[in-house]
């Protein structure tokens, strides 16, 4: 086994080279963590690298494919719960209570009985620390009604904040072939709990707490082994393998990495060690003029069988230093016409490009598209109107051929947008 000094040094040096070779899809680079994974495993393998502030994608193997997410779910579960906090129709004194099928949920556990109740507070950490089960049925149901009603709320905030591959079954991630998500969704959502209720998020960097004199210890090993990690959140089913999202700050630069899949936990955890290292070093290094990315070959076995070769998964193109940004994808409903006249041009289309809780996030976005897709948009409106409680970042005045055309370049880009008519 590689020292990590050596083994981040060996793999920016690889890293370094697949991104400057047009045949970086040939090398045949691995890290120790998933040097020998089967076959069978790397279907489930899928991974991404977030720059948190600007939402960059340094590295993306299978990151839209979709995966089951297990218990990473509660991600979700709570930020509904922090969303019920900050708009005061909860407080952490009030009492969750435990329904029948509450307690009946299988373990990880706390195993409080029914009719039995515990805080919001001492919830919230069963649920960012141990991970419990009981817990995330039981606070479903305090704040949607019913697990049924709280999956469904899930659903549509995954939509609203641009995790467009994702659909909730139930609160807790057990097994649910209906329950699935992307590796690049959990990031999406690793950054929105991060951006919207930073308050809380300090839940995810807690290594224990006591409850009713039993200390539950974190499931996420790599919190005081990795120095800067701070959360946030493990899963495991046989189905999904070992899952983790998890973030680290290193010269005040923050990255999310997300590994799905992994055959243990030491070599998930291994494998998401590198990938932070590596991002970390790569971000260093362009701060200091080098062009360079993280190859796409890089953390990951070579498959069994034929496989087409496509070099560093983010393109090429993306070697310019422009960033590529995870935007939030609309609101799924139907768009009312707007009664705002248009140009004597006729042109009464536009694209939205994003859906967000601040109108700062909904200009600052469109001002990156209006920025990158000038071909298209340049000469558009801007437009963040509220509507659902969010700002939906909208260019508009367009003609129908731009808005097209601009969707299908932003689209390129792995960014959300939409057509949208008058």
């Amino acid at each position: 086994m590689l020292q990590p000094a050596r083994r981040l040094m060996v793999s920016i040096g690889l890293a370094a080279t697949m991104a400057l070779s047009p045949l970086a899809g040939t090398a045949q680079a691995q890290t120790p963590g998933f040097r020998n994974i089967l076959a069978a495993t790397q279907t489930k393998y899928a991974a991404i690298v977030v720059d948190a502030k600007t939402g960059e994608v340094l590295y993306a193997k299978h990151a839209d494919d979709p995966r089951y997410p297990a218990s990473i779910t509660k991600i979700m579960t709570l930020y509904l719960t922090f969303e019920a906090l900050s708009s005061g129709k909860l407080k952490t004194t009030d009492r969750v209570v435990f329904s029948p099928r509450a307690a009946a949920a299988s373990p990880s556990k706390l195993g409080v009985r029914p009719g039995e109740s515990i805080s919001v507070s001492e919830a919230m950490q069963a649920l960012a620390i141990k991970s419990a089960n009981d817990a995330a049925v039981a606070m479903a149901e305090k704040i949607g009604g019913s697990e049924a009603r709280f999956a469904a709320m899930m659903t549509l905030r995954a939509q609203e904040l641009g995790m467009q591959n994702t659909h909730f079954a139930n609160p807790h991630g057990l097994p649910d072939s209906r329950q699935l998500t992307t590796a690049r969704d959990i990031a999406i959502l690793s950054r929105a709990v991060m951006r919207d209720y930073p308050q809380y998020y300090h839940l995810f960097n807690q290594r224990s707490f006591t409850f009713r004199g039993q200390t539950m210890t974190n499931h996420n090993r790599l919190l005081g082994r990795m120095p800067g990690v701070d959360g946030l959140k493990t899963g495991f089913t046989n189905a999904s393998g070992f899952n983790l999202a998890v973030s680290a700050v290193r010269d005040n630069r923050r990255l999310i990495g997300v590994v799905m899949g992994g055959p243990t936990t030491a070599q998930r955890d291994q494998n998401a060690e590198d990938l932070l290292l590596t991002g970390f070093d790569v971000m260093s290094r362009r701060a200091r003029g080098e062009q360079i990315t993280v190859a796409q070959s890089l953390f990951e076995p070579e498959p069994t069988g034929p496989i087409q070769r496509t070099g560093i998964e983010q393109g090429d193109a993306e070697q310019d230093g422009v960033k590529i940004v995870l935007a939030h994808a609309p609101i799924p409903a139907p768009v009312a016409a707007r009664a705002a006249a248009r140009p004597a041009r006729g042109e009464d289309w536009a694209v939205q490009v994003g859906a967000f809780k601040k109108q700062s996030d909904a200009r600052a976005q469109i001002a990156l598209v209006k920025q990158r897709f000038s071909k298209w948009v340049s000469g558009g409106a801007a437009d963040t109107d509220r509507a659902g409680g969010v700002y939906k970042a909208r260019i508009q005045n367009l003609s129908e051929g731009d808005a097209r055309g601009a969707c299908k370049a932003i689209k390129a880009k792995k960014m959300a947008c939409m057509v949208v008519k008058g």
